[in-house]
């Protein structure tokens, strides 16, 4: 679990993310608006709109929310339609950045993002620029002291787990395709392992260490851009120092 994956990790093991909670609500409720929108307001029937219910759950959001945030993606009540869509770009020291972006007004994002990049020492660059560098993949965390490795290893791959990664001292990480994510989570669930996160993400083939100014400045970028409003989700290829990414988290 390298780079932007374990700086998330500490984020919310710090509780900052709770901190924010408006916002995390405010990303909740537009990603169960779009995804009803999409593919309709049952989660049974719904995997996004399930998963985006699963995280208003683990959040502590109202149920009431919810309930409007669906009615709002399903017409039952008017609300504004957001477009979805990435920016792409680089960090300090060449560091591939991918931001996701959940919007009304294209226009307004799209210059703020900029400003966030430029202020931080990045730049938004042309779509493709380095979205080759990642792979769409299914990323499930389960504690090291909720199991034994070879009974994890066993379970996942033969769930359809592609890999299993111990390099955290804390965690076991399992790699997969997307539509495997929930086989194998049920598959740890029916033999009692808990699972600490699940979620679709975007792994990068490699890192770019930082160290010092770049790896202060790139905490920087990567805090500016999650603070945005509009911003999902923020991947990126960096690997920093575990003390420097635990002090940031501190501070």
């Amino acid at each position: 679990m390298s780079g932007h994956s374990r700086w998330a990790g500490i984020k919310h093991k710090k509780g900052l993310l709770d901190a924010k909670k408006g916002k995390t609500f405010t990303r909740i409720a537009r990603e169960i608006t779009i995804a009803a929108r999409l593919s309709g307001g049952s989660p049974d029937s719904n995997p996004r709109l399930r998963k985006a219910m699963e995280d208003a759950r683990e959040a502590n959001m109202p149920s009431e929310n919810v309930k409007k945030a669906i009615q709002r993606g399903t017409g039952e009540l008017p609300g504004a339609t957001y477009e979805e869509f990435s920016y792409e770009g680089y960090g300090p020291s060449g560091v591939a950045v991918i931001v996701d972006i959940t919007t009304d007004n294209k226009n307004r994002t799209a210059g703020e993002v900029r400003r966030i990049f430029s202020t931080h020492g990045g730049n938004m660059g042309e779509t493709g620029c380095v979205g080759w560098m990642f792979a769409n993949k299914a990323v499930i965390t389960v504690e090291k002291s909720k199991t034994e490795e070879e009974k994890l290893m066993n379970i996942a791959l033969e769930a359809g787990a592609d890999d299993i990664k111990s390099e955290d001292p804390h965690l076991f990480e399992i790699i997969s395709a997307p539509n495997h994510l929930e086989t194998i989570k049920k598959a740890l669930e029916a033999q009692k392992i808990p699972v600490a996160s699940a979620e679709v993400t975007m792994v990068p083939a490699n890192y770019i260490k930082l160290n010092g100014a770049a790896a202060t400045q790139m905490m920087a970028l990567m805090d500016a851009l999650e603070e945005h409003d509009d911003v999902k989700t923020v991947y990126a290829n960096f690997d920093i120092p575990d003390e420097l990414m635990e002090n940031a988290s501190k501070s």
